[in-house]
């Protein structure tokens, strides 16, 4: 049960909430229902994903990536109670207070995808606004609402692709920092040279769209 709560943010899967669990801040992530989908299969489909999001933080965990502790789950109300990590800045806000760290922050960044990947996990959703940075420039990641598991080179490929997009959308003119991302993954990926090979084939696909479309 949500108490004292403040609406801090409204995705397309739900709402996140600034609260209290058990006298403790936190921040509570509630799936709201989908009024277009039929009541039964709405139900399965977001309870499936509520599962999935927190088995993936608990991988993600176990792997060594740092992500939000989760308090509690209430499957009646479709809400994951998570840690409240006030001490953090998302990486776009970050990056555009443009600090001499931003190097090294990104690298560290980096390496928790490399993390990520090579325990098979997809995010799904990486953007900047998706990964913290603590002030002791200790990187976080967050939101595995659209995580899945998979050791298809595709699947890692578009997943970097994804953080590529976004990272340049909002700083085109950061793309050293961005390399700074892929010299972290480099070193803690083992793996991550058939990644780049497919990345590479990803970015080539996305400009023949783009000139075709």
């Amino acid at each position: 049960m949500l108490t004292q709560e403040k609406l801090i943010k409204q995705g397309a899967e739900g709402k996140i909430y600034e609260t209290t669990f058990m006298g403790r801040p936190c921040l509570a992530k509630v799936r709201f229902k989908k009024a277009y989908r039929h009541p039964v299969l709405d139900e399965k489909l977001t309870q499936r994903r509520l599962t999935q999001e927190c088995r993936a933080i608990q991988k993600s965990r176990a792997l060594g990536v740092r992500t939000p502790t989760v308090y509690f789950v209430d499957q009646i109300t479709s809400t994951i109670y998570l840690e409240h990590l006030r001490d953090s800045t998302v990486l776009k806000d970050f990056i555009d207070q443009q600090s001499a760290s931003d190097i090294t922050a990104c690298e560290a960044v980096g390496k928790e995808l490399g993390k990520l990947h090579s325990g098979d996990l997809i995010h799904g959703d990486l953007t900047t606004s998706n990964i913290l940075i603590r002030d002791d420039g200790t990187p976080v990641i967050i939101d595995f609402g659209l995580s899945t598991t998979s050791s298809l080179v595709e699947d890692k490929g578009v997943d970097l692709y994804v953080l590529e997009k976004a990272f340049l959308s909002t700083h085109p003119k950061c793309e050293e920092l961005l390399e700074a991302i892929w010299v972290g993954y480099r070193k803690s990926y083992s793996s991550h040279k058939k990644i780049f090979v497919k990345l590479d084939e990803i970015r080539l696909r996305g400009r023949k769209r783009s000139m075709v479309g």
